[in-house]
């Protein structure tokens, strides 16, 4: 082969391995175009756009008057950026030192040494850890309005790396009050209480928005127009009342601590609606401290013991077997049923006494006796009884946790020849507080079952979404003419039976005490530690137009004392007295028109402050010392006098009978120290007025009440 053909073939080979190359390049561009260009295209745009979820603001939950019980409040955790684009080594090196200064100063958690050398540590190994977290701890927003102005942190983010991630945290401003009530929900799956039940209505709907990656590895904003704006969660607002809850929860806190129980509850219901006003639940710690640790309301099951004679009541009343003025011998206090010994409180028996009787001392022996006596052989009548009273059927609150009604029907494995006699008075049978008080709201409100209500309403922004009404369970669950029944044997029971200690003279309160003996799984109602009890009360007030209803349950109270009347009962009557007191309802109308009956008592004091409330008040008096300051006043018959009250400079002041606000005046301007004792107006001063008195001397005041 001659030199040309050699040099030509050369060439062509050359252009064929490029074309061939060519060929290749182009068929990759195709492949890349429209086989695999939807999945790059599709990375390129996560590595340099990505979607970031706004979260909404949680929903507040909120007591009946709106005032917060759940709300969200921002914390703040602080990063430091340390590779942004505007932290050059100049001014990093030239405030770092003044920052750890602040930072020791403001956490108090490290020297100002060691917060600047694990921040000039962190800068030099940023390539692994670029966001440096700043402080042991979150901080709250007038914190982190602080920490901006120390060094680094009051420059712009890209200069001085501040970036504060925004955490919300739930928050409970009135701390334990109902606070397994008003519950938890968090990320973790917890869902407990009214957070839990409308954790939907409250957290609202998440929003997102598009980030692009700049220069500097920053993300910002590109304000896309497929931007979705976060919904914000709505407010609960709840049936609970703050000043009754408190009440109960103090109330109960208190006789928990006296009788040293290891756990109880109290709850009050308006008994029309429903509405819990109010719901504590209460454990005992190992210190002896109490806290809300579980809603034993809602959530413990438990032989409710005499509190159920209501129902054993109810059925011998319907069926037709009693009347309240029938009589029944209950001999010396105790019966055999087989193997049990059943036994009434009252040493030595009741003898013969009436129905109406039989329940107000709460006989153990004359309600066995009447449901034996009556259903034996038709078990199954006396079971349908309760179950038409619903007790038998979980009240279905939103609220998770309900503990299902036990009451056995004939023919189970576990019905005995002692069921029927045991059912009769409590036993055998559990029910949580709730449920049994929902059964006596029933009685109070005219024979109509309602489902306890713990949400009132919706609100989003201030505005009411959704009004929660009244849900009916049974709108009857007996005759009128029972019921007119029932009702009188509770009132009995108050007036003259085992809750004695619970009448008042204001109001009239119906209900029944219970005090039951508490299983303890295979054991028995015996253990090491001997037998335990749970002590309760249940009832409404007042008794002849009931408005609410309330049920305290202790368990396991000590010192030898567990009586319902004197354990629970305590409780209820505190918690009916501040309800009663704080109802305005319950009260006769002043007529401000009306004469005064009796002018009321004034004491001496300031005088142009007397003649303002007097004359506020429509209240007649004479000013009989017109060119004086202060007075002493006078009451007659149809006015106030108002006469001269006399000072002598350097003599000591006669306070008496004046407020401690003018005393305090008066005696500090002779330059006397004062101390003070009781309250209300002066009774007596430790120097006599119109004596001479050094600067400084120290004077003592004893005001009319202690």
């Amino acid at each position: 082969m001659s030199v040309k053909k050699e040099i030509l073939f050369r060439f062509g080979l050359v252009y064929f391995a490029f074309g061939m190359l060519g060929l290749a390049i182009i068929g990759k561009i195709l492949y890349i175009q429209f086989i695999e260009g939807n999945e790059l295209r599709a990375k390129a745009k996560n590595i340099t756009f990505r979607d970031i979820t706004i979260e909404p603001n949680r929903g507040d939950i909120c007591a009946i008057d709106g005032r917060l019980l759940a709300t969200s409040v921002p914390y703040f955790e602080i990063r430091m950026d340390l590779k942004a684009a505007g932290l050059t080594d100049e001014i990093f090196f030239a405030n770092v030192e003044s920052l750890a200064i602040e930072l020791s100063n403001f956490f108090r958690d490290k020297s100002k040494y060691t917060y600047k050398s694990e921040l000039v540590n962190a800068r030099k190994f940023s390539r692994m850890n670029r966001y440096y977290p700043i402080g042991p701890r979150q901080v709250n927003y007038l914190e982190l309005k602080q920490i901006k102005e120390f060094p680094l942190f009051n420059l712009p983010p890209n200069k001085g790396g501040m970036i504060p991630v925004q955490v919300n945290r739930r928050i409970k401003p009135h701390t334990s009050l109902a606070s397994r009530t008003i519950g938890v929900a968090n990320e973790g799956g917890v869902a407990l209480g009214i957070e839990g039940a409308y954790d939907n209505i409250l957290k609202g709907k998440a929003g997102v928005t598009t980030m692009q990656r700049t220069v500097g590895n920053l993300w910002v904003d590109v304000n896309s127009a497929i931007q979705v704006e976060p919904e914000d969660g709505m407010d609960i607002i709840t049936t609970l009342d703050v000043t009754l809850q408190d009440v109960a929860e103090k109330a109960l806190r208190e006789q928990l601590g006296k009788h040293e129980a290891e756990h109880g509850t109290a709850v009050l219901m308006e008994v029309s609606t429903g509405d819990i006003k109010a719901i504590a639940n209460l454990k005992r710690n190992s210190d002896g401290t109490y806290t809300e640790a579980f809603n034993y309301a809602i959530g413990e099951g438990t032989e409710p013991g005499s509190t159920f004679k209501l129902a054993s009541l109810i059925a011998l009343l319907e069926d037709g077997y009693v009347t309240l003025e029938d009589t029944i011998n209950t001999g010396k206090g105790s019966i055999q049923y087989y193997d049990k010994m059943i036994t009434d409180s009252k040493e030595g028996g009741y003898g013969k006494i009436s129905i109406k009787e039989m329940f107000e001392f709460s006989s153990n022996v004359g309600v066995t006796d009447l449901i034996t006596k009556h259903y034996k052989g038709k078990e199954k009548n006396f079971i349908d009884r309760l179950y038409a009273m619903n007790l038998n059927q979980p009240l279905g609150i939103p609220i998770k946790g309900e503990a299902t009604p036990y009451i056995k029907y004939p023919g189970d494995k576990l019905w005995s020849g002692i069921t029927l006699p045991m059912m009769s008075i409590g036993y055998e049978v559990t029910l949580t507080p709730l449920q049994i008080l929902t059964f006596y709201n029933a009685i109070a409100n005219g024979g109509k079952m309602v489902r306890p209500k713990f949400v009132h309403s919706i609100r989003q922004h201030g505005s009411i979404e959704k009004v929660f009404r009244t849900e009916v369970i049974n709108p009857s669950i007996c005759s009128k003419r029972t019921l007119s029944k029932v009702r009188e044997a509770l009132e009995g029971v108050v007036e003259n039976g085992t809750a004695r200690n619970l009448r008042n003279t204001r109001f009239k309160i119906a209900g029944k005490t219970g005090t039951a003996q508490i299983a303890r799984g295979t054991s028995g109602y015996r253990n090491e530690k001997g037998i335990s009890h749970q002590a309760s009360f249940v009832g409404y007030f007042p008794a002849d137009k009931p408005k609410f209803s309330c049920i305290v349950v202790v368990n396991s109270p000590s010192r030898s004392i567990y009586y319902g009347n004197l354990v629970a009962g305590p409780i209820f009557k505190e918690i009916a007295d501040k309800v009663y007191a704080t109802n305005p309802d319950w009260f006769p109308i002043v007529n401000p028109k009306a004469d005064l009956l009796e002018l009321p008592e004034s004491k001496n004091g300031f005088k142009p402050e007397l003649e303002r409330v007097l004359s506020k008040l429509d209240i007649p008096y004479t000013d009989a010392a017109p060119s004086k300051i202060w007075a002493n006043t006078k009451r007659t018959e149809n006015e106030v006098k108002l006469e001269s009250k006399t000072l002598i400079a350097n003599l000591v002041p006669n306070v008496l009978g004046m407020s401690l606000k003018d005393a305090v005046y008066l005696l500090e301007n002779s330059g006397l120290r004062v101390s003070v004792t009781g309250r209300g107006a002066v009774r007596n001063q430790s120097i006599t007025p119109g004596t001479h008195a050094r600067k400084g001397d120290r004077i003592t005041l004893e005001m009319s009440m202690n």
